[in-house]
């Protein structure tokens, strides 16, 4: 039977404990590669800031302009991924909440079946606002799964004007740090004076004499 039907398997069901986990891992997955990234962008950007217009520039630029559109999808997926991973905690809080009502639910029942026992019938008040609790509670419960359930858009193709302008940002704070390492401001350079010693002219030796 088992080889028309397969055998049922008897690994464990995934918790969303597990799953919360899970995702998170991927995230931090995720953050390492985006390190890498913004180390490889700072090289090329350093780059550009010393090189001159060119097809060698250029070339560099087109790399540059490829490793900015790849961290801007990673950053995509991993707020994808946070998004989920809180999706899941909040289930997960709202099943903990489920649980309480339930607890509760349960000690409502053990009340109403004493009172039933002591006075010989059932307070029909105590009845229906409990009836009413487990409305207010179930609506509530709607409000959650319906917040939780909304679909995410994802972001469109990143025009690649905004990334050439991005770029031009970055290339900007790499020459304003170069600009601090230098030893005289470039508006000083003019206003240093240059001494030349020269030997002392001929007509100098006479009246010296």
């Amino acid at each position: 039977m088992n080889r028309l039907f397969g055998a049922k398997s008897s690994a464990p069901k995934p918790t969303l404990n597990s799953a919360i986990s899970n995702v998170d891992s991927r995230v931090e997955s995720i953050d390492v590669k985006l390190a890498s990234i913004n180390v490889e962008l700072t090289t090329y950007q350093t780059k550009l800031s010393k090189m001159r217009d060119g097809p060698g520039k250029t070339a560099i630029k087109q790399k540059a302009l490829k490793v900015l559109q790849r961290r801007k999808l990673y950053e995509s997926q991993r707020d994808q991924l946070q998004q989920q991973s809180w999706n899941m905690e909040q289930a997960g809080m709202m099943q903990d909440n489920l649980k309480n009502v339930m607890t509760t639910v349960d000690a409502m029942k053990v009340t109403n079946k004493s009172l039933k026992q002591q006075y010989g019938k059932i307070d029909i008040d105590k009845i229906e606002r409990m009836q009413d609790e487990m409305a207010d509670l179930m609506d509530i419960g709607n409000d959650i799964q319906d917040s939780i359930s909304r679909s995410y858009e994802v972001p469109e193709d990143v025009d690649e004007a905004e990334l050439d302008a991005e770029l031009e940002a970055l290339g900007e704070e790499v020459e304003f740090e170069n600009m601090g390492t230098e030893s005289t401001p470039s508006f000083m350079v003019d206003e240093v004076p240059q001494f030349i010693d020269e030997p002392p002219q001929a007509g100098d030796k006479v009246a010296a004499g």
